[in-house]
Protein backbone atom coordinates (compact mmCIF):
# COMPACT_ATOMS: atom_id res chain seq x y z
CA UNK A 1 0.00 0.00 0.00
CA UNK A 2 1.40 3.49 -0.86
CA UNK A 3 3.33 5.31 1.86
CA UNK A 4 4.29 8.94 2.44
CA UNK A 5 6.86 10.03 5.03
CA UNK A 6 8.16 13.30 6.36
CA UNK A 7 10.72 14.28 8.99
CA UNK A 8 10.36 17.66 10.72
CA UNK A 9 13.78 18.47 12.27
CA UNK A 10 13.88 19.93 15.81
CA UNK A 11 10.10 19.81 16.05
CA UNK A 12 9.38 18.21 19.41
CA UNK A 13 5.72 17.53 20.28
CA UNK A 14 4.39 15.82 23.39
CA UNK A 15 2.99 12.32 23.03
CA UNK A 16 -0.62 13.25 23.87
CA UNK A 17 -0.77 15.80 21.03
CA UNK A 18 0.76 13.30 18.60
CA UNK A 19 -1.72 10.61 19.61
CA UNK A 20 -4.62 12.95 18.95
CA UNK A 21 -3.11 14.02 15.63
CA UNK A 22 -2.80 10.38 14.54
CA UNK A 23 -6.42 9.80 15.51
CA UNK A 24 -7.70 12.74 13.46
CA UNK A 25 -5.64 11.97 10.35
CA UNK A 26 -6.57 8.29 10.65
CA UNK A 27 -10.25 9.21 10.24
CA UNK A 28 -9.57 10.48 6.71
CA UNK A 29 -11.22 8.24 4.12
CA UNK A 30 -8.71 5.96 2.42
CA UNK A 31 -6.05 6.30 5.17
CA UNK A 32 -5.20 2.96 6.76
CA UNK A 33 -2.22 3.71 9.04
CA UNK A 34 -0.79 6.86 10.61
CA UNK A 35 2.34 7.27 12.70
CA UNK A 36 3.36 10.52 14.37
CA UNK A 37 6.37 9.77 16.55
CA UNK A 38 9.54 11.39 17.79
CA UNK A 39 12.67 9.84 16.28
CA UNK A 40 13.84 7.93 19.35
CA UNK A 41 15.57 4.55 18.88
CA UNK A 42 12.56 2.69 20.29
CA UNK A 43 10.19 4.57 17.97
CA UNK A 44 12.40 3.72 14.97
CA UNK A 45 11.99 0.07 15.92
CA UNK A 46 8.22 0.49 16.19
CA UNK A 47 8.09 2.04 12.72
CA UNK A 48 10.14 -0.83 11.30
CA UNK A 49 7.90 -3.46 12.85
CA UNK A 50 4.82 -1.68 11.51
CA UNK A 51 6.23 -1.44 8.00
CA UNK A 52 6.13 2.37 8.13
CA UNK A 53 9.88 3.05 8.20
CA UNK A 54 11.99 4.28 5.32
CA UNK A 55 15.39 5.75 4.54
CA UNK A 56 14.27 9.23 5.59
CA UNK A 57 13.61 8.10 9.17
CA UNK A 58 17.14 6.77 9.65
CA UNK A 59 18.34 10.39 9.88
CA UNK A 60 15.70 11.42 12.41
CA UNK A 61 16.93 12.04 15.93
CA UNK A 62 15.06 12.06 19.26
CA UNK A 63 14.03 15.71 18.83
CA UNK A 64 12.87 15.26 15.22
CA UNK A 65 9.26 14.44 14.40
CA UNK A 66 8.51 11.56 12.03
CA UNK A 67 5.21 11.48 10.14
CA UNK A 68 4.24 8.40 8.14
CA UNK A 69 0.95 7.67 6.39
CA UNK A 70 -0.23 4.57 4.55
CA UNK A 71 -3.22 5.14 2.26
CA UNK A 72 -5.08 3.83 -0.78
CA UNK A 73 -3.03 6.02 -3.11
CA UNK A 74 0.25 7.91 -3.06
CA UNK A 75 -1.56 11.19 -3.64
CA UNK A 76 -3.87 10.58 -0.68
CA UNK A 77 -0.92 9.64 1.55
CA UNK A 78 0.93 12.87 0.67
CA UNK A 79 -2.27 14.88 1.15
CA UNK A 80 -2.68 13.43 4.66
CA UNK A 81 0.97 14.23 5.47
CA UNK A 82 0.46 17.84 4.42
CA UNK A 83 -2.67 18.09 6.56
CA UNK A 84 -0.76 16.77 9.56
CA UNK A 85 2.10 19.18 8.95
CA UNK A 86 -0.28 22.12 8.59
CA UNK A 87 -2.10 21.17 11.79
CA UNK A 88 1.14 21.03 13.76
CA UNK A 89 2.69 24.20 12.37
CA UNK A 90 -0.52 26.19 12.83
CA UNK A 91 -0.87 24.89 16.38
CA UNK A 92 2.70 25.85 17.18
CA UNK A 93 2.23 29.34 15.72
CA UNK A 94 -0.99 29.81 17.67
CA UNK A 95 0.64 28.67 20.90
CA UNK A 96 3.35 31.28 20.46
CA UNK A 97 0.87 34.06 21.06
CA UNK A 98 -1.16 32.33 23.73
CA UNK A 99 0.41 34.29 26.58
CA UNK A 100 2.50 37.34 27.18
CA UNK A 101 5.44 35.28 28.40
CA UNK A 102 6.45 31.81 27.26
CA UNK A 103 9.81 30.88 28.81
CA UNK A 104 12.18 28.91 26.63
CA UNK A 105 14.28 27.57 29.50
CA UNK A 106 13.98 26.35 33.07
CA UNK A 107 15.84 29.42 34.28
CA UNK A 108 13.35 31.68 32.52
CA UNK A 109 10.41 29.81 34.01
CA UNK A 110 11.84 30.08 37.51
CA UNK A 111 12.47 33.78 37.04
CA UNK A 112 8.80 34.20 36.10
CA UNK A 113 7.49 31.95 38.92
CA UNK A 114 10.13 31.90 41.67
CA UNK A 115 7.69 30.33 44.14
CA UNK A 116 7.59 27.08 42.11
CA UNK A 117 8.80 23.92 43.82
CA UNK A 118 8.06 21.23 41.21
CA UNK A 119 8.93 20.74 37.54
CA UNK A 120 7.00 18.52 35.12
CA UNK A 121 9.26 17.29 32.33
CA UNK A 122 8.01 15.66 29.11
CA UNK A 123 10.69 15.85 26.42
CA UNK A 124 12.71 13.21 24.54
CA UNK A 125 14.59 10.93 26.90
CA UNK A 126 17.95 11.89 25.44
CA UNK A 127 17.46 15.43 26.75
CA UNK A 128 15.26 14.78 29.76
CA UNK A 129 18.07 13.80 32.13
CA UNK A 130 19.86 17.14 31.75
CA UNK A 131 16.68 19.15 32.28
CA UNK A 132 15.73 17.03 35.28
CA UNK A 133 19.19 17.48 36.80
CA UNK A 134 18.98 21.24 36.30
CA UNK A 135 15.58 21.26 37.99
CA UNK A 136 16.85 19.26 40.96
CA UNK A 137 19.84 21.55 41.34
CA UNK A 138 17.41 24.44 41.23
CA UNK A 139 15.65 23.02 44.28
CA UNK A 140 12.64 21.55 42.45
CA UNK A 141 10.92 18.22 42.88
CA UNK A 142 10.63 16.53 39.46
CA UNK A 143 7.74 14.71 37.80
CA UNK A 144 9.54 13.01 34.89
CA UNK A 145 6.95 11.87 32.34
CA UNK A 146 9.65 11.23 29.69
CA UNK A 147 10.61 7.67 28.80
CA UNK A 148 13.75 6.36 27.10
CA UNK A 149 15.93 7.80 29.88
CA UNK A 150 19.11 5.74 30.31
CA UNK A 151 19.19 3.71 33.50
CA UNK A 152 22.56 5.24 34.49
CA UNK A 153 20.97 8.69 34.19
CA UNK A 154 18.03 7.55 36.29
CA UNK A 155 20.37 6.43 39.07
CA UNK A 156 22.32 9.70 38.94
CA UNK A 157 19.13 11.76 39.06
CA UNK A 158 17.71 9.83 41.99
CA UNK A 159 20.93 10.10 43.95
CA UNK A 160 20.97 13.84 43.33
CA UNK A 161 17.35 14.12 44.48
CA UNK A 162 18.02 12.12 47.64
CA UNK A 163 21.04 14.26 48.50
CA UNK A 164 18.90 17.38 48.18
CA UNK A 165 15.84 15.96 49.96
CA UNK A 166 13.73 16.11 46.79
CA UNK A 167 11.52 13.68 44.86
CA UNK A 168 12.40 12.40 41.41
CA UNK A 169 9.20 10.75 40.16
CA UNK A 170 9.86 8.56 37.14
CA UNK A 171 11.19 8.28 34.50
CA UNK A 172 8.12 7.24 32.52
CA UNK A 173 5.90 8.33 35.40
CA UNK A 174 2.30 8.64 34.28
CA UNK A 175 0.58 9.37 37.58
CA UNK A 176 1.33 11.16 40.85
CA UNK A 177 -0.50 13.06 43.57
CA UNK A 178 1.44 15.70 45.48
CA UNK A 179 -0.28 17.49 48.32
CA UNK A 180 -3.51 15.96 47.07
CA UNK A 181 -3.09 17.49 43.59
CA UNK A 182 -2.96 15.12 40.62
CA UNK A 183 -0.18 15.10 38.03
CA UNK A 184 -0.52 13.30 34.69
CA UNK A 185 -3.28 10.69 34.37
CA UNK A 186 -5.15 11.02 37.65
CA UNK A 187 -8.59 10.60 39.14
CA UNK A 188 -10.46 13.22 41.14
CA UNK A 189 -9.72 11.87 44.61
CA UNK A 190 -10.10 13.57 47.96
CA UNK A 191 -7.03 14.87 49.77
CA UNK A 192 -6.45 12.85 52.91
CA UNK A 193 -4.14 10.87 55.13
CA UNK A 194 -2.94 8.01 52.90
CA UNK A 195 0.48 8.14 51.29
CA UNK A 196 1.06 5.84 48.31
CA UNK A 197 4.29 4.74 46.66
CA UNK A 198 3.77 3.10 43.27
CA UNK A 199 5.61 2.34 40.05
CA UNK A 200 3.91 4.97 37.93
CA UNK A 201 0.35 4.67 36.69
CA UNK A 202 -2.85 2.66 36.71
CA UNK A 203 -2.12 0.68 39.88
CA UNK A 204 -1.87 3.94 41.79
CA UNK A 205 -5.06 5.19 40.11
CA UNK A 206 -6.94 2.02 41.07
CA UNK A 207 -5.95 2.15 44.74
CA UNK A 208 -6.47 5.93 45.03
CA UNK A 209 -9.95 5.66 43.46
CA UNK A 210 -10.92 2.79 45.74
CA UNK A 211 -9.76 4.69 48.82
CA UNK A 212 -11.87 7.63 47.68
CA UNK A 213 -14.93 5.36 47.49
CA UNK A 214 -14.12 4.09 50.99
CA UNK A 215 -14.12 7.64 52.32
CA UNK A 216 -10.36 8.12 52.50
CA UNK A 217 -8.06 10.50 50.63
CA UNK A 218 -4.50 10.81 49.40
CA UNK A 219 -1.80 12.95 50.99
CA UNK A 220 0.82 12.07 48.39
CA UNK A 221 0.96 9.46 45.64
CA UNK A 222 4.60 9.13 44.60
CA UNK A 223 5.28 7.40 41.28
CA UNK A 224 8.85 6.11 41.36
CA UNK A 225 9.03 4.68 37.82
CA UNK A 226 8.86 1.10 36.62
CA UNK A 227 12.59 0.42 37.02
CA UNK A 228 13.05 1.72 40.55
CA UNK A 229 12.85 -1.71 42.20
CA UNK A 230 15.21 -3.28 39.66
CA UNK A 231 18.69 -4.38 40.64
CA UNK A 232 20.19 -1.58 38.54
CA UNK A 233 18.35 1.21 40.38
CA UNK A 234 18.16 -0.54 43.73
CA UNK A 235 14.90 0.92 45.01
CA UNK A 236 16.50 4.32 45.53
CA UNK A 237 13.36 6.42 45.22
CA UNK A 238 11.09 3.88 46.94
CA UNK A 239 13.33 4.00 50.02
CA UNK A 240 13.58 7.79 49.82
CA UNK A 241 9.80 8.09 49.41
CA UNK A 242 9.34 6.05 52.59
CA UNK A 243 11.55 8.55 54.44
CA UNK A 244 9.64 11.42 52.83
CA UNK A 245 6.27 10.06 53.95
CA UNK A 246 7.59 9.15 57.39
CA UNK A 247 8.33 12.86 57.95
CA UNK A 248 5.08 14.09 56.38
CA UNK A 249 2.62 15.19 59.09
CA UNK A 250 -0.39 14.71 56.77
CA UNK A 251 0.42 11.04 56.10
CA UNK A 252 -0.88 8.54 58.66
CA UNK A 253 -0.48 5.32 56.69
CA UNK A 254 1.49 4.24 53.63
CA UNK A 255 0.64 1.82 50.79
CA UNK A 256 3.33 0.36 48.51
CA UNK A 257 2.04 -0.77 45.11
CA UNK A 258 4.20 -2.45 42.47
CA UNK A 259 5.35 -5.62 40.83
CA UNK A 260 7.76 -7.54 43.10
CA UNK A 261 11.20 -5.99 43.67
CA UNK A 262 14.30 -7.66 42.31
CA UNK A 263 15.64 -10.35 44.66
CA UNK A 264 18.62 -8.12 45.46
CA UNK A 265 16.37 -5.19 46.34
CA UNK A 266 13.67 -6.93 48.35
CA UNK A 267 15.74 -7.30 51.58
CA UNK A 268 16.40 -3.54 51.58
CA UNK A 269 12.69 -2.79 51.27
CA UNK A 270 11.84 -5.28 54.00
CA UNK A 271 14.46 -3.81 56.33
CA UNK A 272 13.17 -0.30 55.71
CA UNK A 273 9.61 -1.40 56.47
CA UNK A 274 10.69 -3.10 59.69
CA UNK A 275 12.05 0.24 60.86
CA UNK A 276 9.11 2.28 59.51
CA UNK A 277 7.10 3.79 62.36
CA UNK A 278 3.81 4.39 60.53
CA UNK A 279 1.29 1.69 59.61
CA UNK A 280 1.81 0.37 56.08
CA UNK A 281 0.26 -1.98 53.54
CA UNK A 282 2.32 -3.73 50.88
CA UNK A 283 0.93 -4.93 47.55
CA UNK A 284 3.73 -6.29 45.35
CA UNK A 285 1.62 -8.07 42.73
CA UNK A 286 2.85 -11.64 42.37
CA UNK A 287 4.90 -11.68 45.56
CA UNK A 288 3.57 -14.18 48.08
CA UNK A 289 4.25 -13.17 51.65
CA UNK A 290 2.00 -13.44 54.71
CA UNK A 291 0.46 -10.12 55.60
CA UNK A 292 0.93 -8.58 52.17
CA UNK A 293 -2.07 -7.72 50.01
CA UNK A 294 -2.49 -9.99 46.99
CA UNK A 295 -4.56 -7.58 44.89
CA UNK A 296 -5.01 -3.85 44.43
CA UNK A 297 -8.50 -4.18 45.88
CA UNK A 298 -7.17 -5.92 48.98
CA UNK A 299 -4.60 -3.13 49.40
CA UNK A 300 -7.27 -0.42 49.42
CA UNK A 301 -9.50 -2.28 51.87
CA UNK A 302 -6.56 -3.10 54.14
CA UNK A 303 -5.56 0.56 54.31
CA UNK A 304 -9.10 1.70 55.11
CA UNK A 305 -9.56 -1.02 57.74
CA UNK A 306 -6.26 -0.14 59.42
CA UNK A 307 -7.29 3.49 59.67
CA UNK A 308 -10.51 2.36 61.37
CA UNK A 309 -8.50 0.28 63.84
CA UNK A 310 -9.79 -2.96 62.31
CA UNK A 311 -8.18 -5.96 60.67
CA UNK A 312 -8.95 -6.96 57.09
CA UNK A 313 -9.46 -10.46 55.79
CA UNK A 314 -10.28 -10.87 52.06
CA UNK A 315 -13.53 -12.67 51.35
CA UNK A 316 -13.73 -15.78 49.20
CA UNK A 317 -15.04 -14.38 45.93
CA UNK A 318 -16.33 -17.74 44.70
CA UNK A 319 -18.36 -18.37 47.85
CA UNK A 320 -20.31 -15.10 47.80
CA UNK A 321 -24.07 -15.38 47.92
CA UNK A 322 -25.84 -15.39 44.59
CA UNK A 323 -22.74 -15.69 42.38
CA UNK A 324 -23.54 -19.20 41.16
CA UNK A 325 -27.10 -18.16 40.31
CA UNK A 326 -25.89 -15.02 38.56
CA UNK A 327 -23.54 -16.97 36.30
CA UNK A 328 -26.17 -19.63 35.65
CA UNK A 329 -28.61 -16.94 34.53
CA UNK A 330 -26.30 -15.53 31.87
CA UNK A 331 -27.57 -15.89 28.33
CA UNK A 332 -24.61 -15.53 25.96
CA UNK A 333 -24.80 -16.18 22.28
CA UNK A 334 -22.42 -19.12 22.60
CA UNK A 335 -21.12 -21.70 25.06
CA UNK A 336 -19.16 -20.37 28.04
CA UNK A 337 -18.03 -23.48 29.91
CA UNK A 338 -14.57 -24.40 28.64
CA UNK A 339 -14.13 -21.27 26.57
CA UNK A 340 -11.09 -19.04 26.57
CA UNK A 341 -10.62 -15.69 28.31
CA UNK A 342 -9.23 -12.73 26.40
CA UNK A 343 -8.19 -9.63 28.34
CA UNK A 344 -7.99 -6.35 26.40
CA UNK A 345 -6.52 -3.78 28.79
CA UNK A 346 -5.57 -0.13 28.68
CA UNK A 347 -3.83 -0.27 32.08
CA UNK A 348 -0.57 -2.22 32.27
CA UNK A 349 -0.76 -2.86 36.02
CA UNK A 350 -4.35 -4.06 35.77
CA UNK A 351 -3.40 -6.34 32.88
CA UNK A 352 -0.57 -7.80 34.98
CA UNK A 353 -2.85 -8.34 37.98
CA UNK A 354 -5.47 -10.07 35.81
CA UNK A 355 -2.90 -12.38 34.31
CA UNK A 356 -1.68 -13.44 37.76
CA UNK A 357 -5.23 -14.17 38.92
CA UNK A 358 -6.25 -16.03 35.77
CA UNK A 359 -3.09 -18.16 35.76
CA UNK A 360 -3.74 -19.22 39.36
CA UNK A 361 -7.24 -20.36 38.37
CA UNK A 362 -7.06 -21.45 34.73
CA UNK A 363 -3.44 -22.33 34.02
CA UNK A 364 -1.25 -20.78 31.34
CA UNK A 365 -2.16 -17.28 30.18
CA UNK A 366 -0.17 -15.78 27.30
CA UNK A 367 1.01 -12.16 27.46
CA UNK A 368 0.78 -9.82 24.47
CA UNK A 369 0.58 -12.74 22.05
CA UNK A 370 -2.07 -13.79 19.57
CA UNK A 371 -1.72 -17.48 20.46
CA UNK A 372 -3.05 -19.28 23.51
CA UNK A 373 -6.39 -20.37 24.91
CA UNK A 374 -6.29 -17.65 27.55
CA UNK A 375 -4.61 -14.35 26.63
CA UNK A 376 -3.95 -10.93 28.10
CA UNK A 377 -3.11 -7.99 25.84
CA UNK A 378 -1.85 -4.70 27.25
CA UNK A 379 -3.14 -2.47 24.46
CA UNK A 380 -1.27 0.51 25.88
CA UNK A 381 2.03 -1.18 25.04
CA UNK A 382 4.03 0.47 22.25
CA UNK A 383 3.49 -2.44 19.88
CA UNK A 384 -0.25 -1.74 19.82
CA UNK A 385 -0.16 2.06 19.57
CA UNK A 386 1.73 2.58 16.30
CA UNK A 387 -0.30 5.15 14.41
CA UNK A 388 -2.96 5.06 17.13
CA UNK A 389 -3.52 7.01 20.33
CA UNK A 390 -3.22 5.22 23.66
CA UNK A 391 -6.57 3.53 24.47
CA UNK A 392 -6.94 5.68 27.59
CA UNK A 393 -6.94 8.76 25.34
CA UNK A 394 -8.92 7.35 22.42
CA UNK A 395 -11.01 4.17 22.92
CA UNK A 396 -11.84 3.71 19.22
CA UNK A 397 -8.93 1.37 18.45
CA UNK A 398 -9.81 -0.87 21.39
CA UNK A 399 -13.43 -0.90 20.25
CA UNK A 400 -12.22 -2.20 16.88
CA UNK A 401 -10.14 -4.87 18.62
CA UNK A 402 -13.16 -5.95 20.67
CA UNK A 403 -15.30 -6.20 17.54
CA UNK A 404 -12.71 -8.38 15.81
CA UNK A 405 -12.09 -10.57 18.86
CA UNK A 406 -15.81 -11.16 19.39
CA UNK A 407 -15.93 -13.28 16.22
CA UNK A 408 -13.66 -15.93 17.81
CA UNK A 409 -15.98 -18.79 18.74
CA UNK A 410 -13.31 -20.24 21.04
CA UNK A 411 -13.75 -17.37 23.47
CA UNK A 412 -16.02 -17.54 26.48
CA UNK A 413 -15.27 -14.12 27.99
CA UNK A 414 -13.75 -10.85 26.84
CA UNK A 415 -12.39 -9.05 29.90
CA UNK A 416 -11.43 -5.38 29.93
CA UNK A 417 -10.84 -2.32 32.10
CA UNK A 418 -12.13 1.23 31.77
CA UNK A 419 -9.95 4.07 33.07
CA UNK A 420 -11.61 7.38 33.93
CA UNK A 421 -9.98 10.59 35.08
CA UNK A 422 -8.16 13.65 33.88
CA UNK A 423 -6.44 13.25 30.48
CA UNK A 424 -8.50 10.14 29.67
CA UNK A 425 -11.14 10.11 26.94
CA UNK A 426 -14.31 12.06 27.71
CA UNK A 427 -16.56 9.08 26.94
CA UNK A 428 -14.41 5.92 27.06
CA UNK A 429 -17.43 3.62 27.48
CA UNK A 430 -19.34 4.85 24.42
CA UNK A 431 -17.28 3.33 21.56
CA UNK A 432 -16.77 0.07 23.49
CA UNK A 433 -20.50 -0.23 24.20
CA UNK A 434 -21.37 0.26 20.52
CA UNK A 435 -18.92 -2.48 19.47
CA UNK A 436 -20.24 -4.81 22.16
CA UNK A 437 -23.89 -4.24 21.23
CA UNK A 438 -23.09 -5.07 17.62
CA UNK A 439 -21.26 -8.24 18.64
CA UNK A 440 -24.07 -9.35 20.95
CA UNK A 441 -26.60 -8.83 18.16
CA UNK A 442 -25.08 -11.64 16.11
CA UNK A 443 -25.80 -15.37 16.30
CA UNK A 444 -22.79 -15.94 18.53
CA UNK A 445 -20.85 -13.79 20.95
CA UNK A 446 -18.74 -14.18 24.09
CA UNK A 447 -19.69 -12.70 27.44
CA UNK A 448 -18.20 -9.30 28.29
CA UNK A 449 -16.93 -8.49 31.80
CA UNK A 450 -15.23 -5.33 33.01
CA UNK A 451 -14.18 -3.13 35.91
CA UNK A 452 -14.14 0.67 35.97
CA UNK A 453 -11.42 2.71 37.70
CA UNK A 454 -12.73 6.12 38.64
CA UNK A 455 -14.49 8.33 41.17
CA UNK A 456 -17.80 10.16 41.40
CA UNK A 457 -16.03 13.45 40.69
CA UNK A 458 -14.17 12.33 37.56
CA UNK A 459 -15.15 14.39 34.49
CA UNK A 460 -16.61 11.38 32.64
CA UNK A 461 -19.11 10.54 35.40
CA UNK A 462 -18.56 7.16 37.04
CA UNK A 463 -22.23 6.25 37.35
CA UNK A 464 -22.98 7.16 33.74
CA UNK A 465 -20.01 5.23 32.35
CA UNK A 466 -21.02 2.10 34.26
CA UNK A 467 -24.61 2.51 33.03
CA UNK A 468 -23.46 2.72 29.41
CA UNK A 469 -21.53 -0.55 29.73
CA UNK A 470 -24.30 -2.37 31.55
CA UNK A 471 -26.87 -1.22 28.97
CA UNK A 472 -24.66 -2.86 26.35
CA UNK A 473 -24.80 -6.15 28.26
CA UNK A 474 -21.44 -5.91 30.04
CA UNK A 475 -21.17 -7.45 33.51
CA UNK A 476 -19.42 -4.71 35.51
CA UNK A 477 -17.61 -5.86 38.66
CA UNK A 478 -16.47 -3.64 41.56
CA UNK A 479 -12.75 -4.23 40.96
CA UNK A 480 -10.25 -5.56 38.46
CA UNK A 481 -9.54 -8.59 40.66
CA UNK A 482 -13.22 -9.46 40.94
CA UNK A 483 -13.67 -9.10 37.18
CA UNK A 484 -10.81 -11.53 36.53
CA UNK A 485 -12.18 -14.05 39.03
CA UNK A 486 -15.66 -13.70 37.55
CA UNK A 487 -14.29 -14.42 34.07
CA UNK A 488 -12.53 -17.51 35.39
CA UNK A 489 -15.71 -18.78 37.06
CA UNK A 490 -17.70 -18.30 33.87
CA UNK A 491 -15.43 -20.57 31.83
CA UNK A 492 -14.65 -22.93 34.72
CA UNK A 493 -17.88 -23.28 36.76
CA UNK A 494 -16.37 -25.88 39.09
CA UNK A 495 -14.57 -23.01 40.82
CA UNK A 496 -17.93 -22.18 42.38
CA UNK A 497 -18.12 -25.56 44.08
CA UNK A 498 -15.05 -25.07 46.25
CA UNK A 499 -12.65 -22.39 47.39
CA UNK A 500 -11.48 -21.26 43.95
CA UNK A 501 -8.41 -23.46 43.84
Amino acid sequence: MPLARLVLPSFYQDSVKLMRLAREIGKKKGVSEVAALMGTPSNHEILLQAGLAGDSEVEAGPNDLVLAVEADSQALAFEAIEEAKAFLTEARAGAGGASDFSPSSLAGALAAAPESNLAMISIPGAYAAKEAMDALRGGLHVFLFSDNVAVDDEVSLKREAIERGLLLMGPDCGTAYIGGAGLGFTNAVKPGRVGCIAASGTGLQAVASQLDALGEGISHGIGVGGRDLSAEVGGLMTLHALDFLADDPDTEIVALISKPPDAEVLPRIEEALENFDKPHVVCFLGAEKPGWAETLEDAGHAVAATLRGESYEPENFFAQAGLKEKIASLEPGGALDGGGVLGLFSGGTLAHESRLILESLLGDVSWNKDAGRHRILDLGDDRYTVGKPHPMIDPESRAETIAQAATDEGLGVILFDLMLGRSSAQDPAGPLARAIKEARGKDWSPLFAASVVGTAEDPQGMVEQVRILEDAGVVVLPSNAQAARFAAAVVRPELLEGDGS
